[in-house]
């Protein structure tokens, strides 16, 4: 299959708001996506991904603004019109037909010829790895098989837009990870627009081009995997996309390449200017687990580097890394991720250790002092 021949739909949103009578699901979300783009809703239950989803594969109406796929208003369009294939968690085939019938069905609907049917059905099932499984029943294969079917049976109608919601939720870990490849693998293939929704913040890492983080009906946060992993622009995009260490202080000097914050503890750390998005004298700076280094000892950081005191305490060991819960000088619980690769046994609980990083590895959100933390 030629993915440069093949047409697809870029997705723009404009102001949509969707209420179910005095709740607000979807809040006034603007959003472009991009044709061709593999693009992630990435949230908590609740947040108003899903309903985003069904406002534009015309499951749902928006209550307000516009739904645009390849520049035409399709907000009052029903789904048959959108030229839109979904893909659910549940797979819904067919048990009684094979998987060859299950994947050609659409086409016969449609009165294709005999001979198009038997060609897009075995490009499809190639596509996804199942020839050898066309005459089986969905009740013989397993979960990730059914769900490579019911993807097949959707992108065999040639959509322009391809949703996706939640399809790997029903598969265990080893058969959602395998899943991931194989559904980046093929969207990459074919070249059309993905539109993918999860909860799971690696699923959405590993598989997007880009993402938008929501929360509470809003989008918070639009960018690649990476800029809205280091740079996250809210203190909910900072706690859901990974773990995170926030630690309240006040910024004391800022210029155009460096500001410096002193931090609840009295350590003066800096970081980069331009990972300060916010004005306010009060933030939160953040530092990912893995950005630590544990100095112990006469041991001592990169020049540069910013530094904090700490006490570790328990600690996990996960193969590649030991996670530390660690407690700062002002009392704040710290997680710390240390690579198995150079200390001879884990850190006793009680030891006093300086934690190093390097100010570019530093984030920065807004803060309120006056509202409790997580408010």
């Amino acid at each position: 299959m030629n993915a440069t021949s093949l047409p697809r739909h870029d997705v723009r949103l404009e102001n949509v708001m969707k209420q179910f009578g005095p709740w607000v699901a979807v809040n006034n979300i603007s959003l472009t996506i991009n044709g061709g783009e593999f693009f992630s809703l990435l949230g908590p239950s609740g947040c108003g991904k899903s309903t985003t989803l069904s406002m534009i594969g015309g499951f749902e109406t928006p209550n307000s603004g516009g739904i645009y796929l390849g520049g035409e208003d399709v907000s009052r369009l029903p789904p048959y019109k959108r030229d839109v294939n979904t893909v659910f968690q549940s797979y819904a085939l067919f048990p009684h037909l094979d998987i060859f019938e299950n994947v050609a069905f659409g086409l016969r609907r449609k009165g294709l010829p005999k001979a198009e049917i038997q060609n897009r059905t075995h490009e499809m099932l190639n596509l996804v790895d199942l020839t050898n499984f066309a005459k089986r029943k969905p009740g013989q294969l397993s979960g990730g098989q059914q769900q490579r079917v019911a993807l097949a049976r959707a992108l065999v109608n040639r959509p322009k837009l391809l949703l996706l919601d939640e399809p790997l939720g029903a598969l265990d870990l080893k058969l959602r990870k395998q899943m991931q490849f194989e559904l980046k693998r093929i969207q990459n293939e074919i070249g059309i627009t993905f539109l993918f929704v999860t909860h799971d913040q690696e699923e959405a890492m590993a598989m997007s081009d880009r993402l938008a983080v929501m929360s509470r009906g809003q989008i918070e946060q639009v960018g690649t995997p990476a800029e809205v992993y280091d740079h996250p622009a809210t203190e909910f995009v900072a706690s859901f996309l990974g773990a995170s260490n926030l630690i309240p202080g006040e910024v004391t000097a800022r210029d155009d390449d460096i500001t410096s914050v002193k931090l609840e503890d009295g350590a003066m750390v800096k970081l980069p200017s331009t990972a300060l998005k916010i004005y306010g004298k009060s933030v939160k700076i953040g530092v990912r687990p893995e950005k630590f280094q544990i100095i112990t000892g006469t041991e001592t950081p990169e020049p540069g580097w910013n530094e904090i005191e700490a006490i570790s305490g328990v600690s996990v060991y996960l193969g590649v890394s030991h996670q530390y819960v660690m407690t700062s000088r002002s009392g704040r619980q710290l997680s710390v991720y240390e690579q198995n690769s150079g200390r001879d046994s884990p850190l006793a609980p009680g030891t006093t250790v300086r934690l190093a990083w390097n100010p570019a590895h530093t984030f920065a959100v807004a803060y309120d002092p006056t509202k409790a933390d997580g408010e």
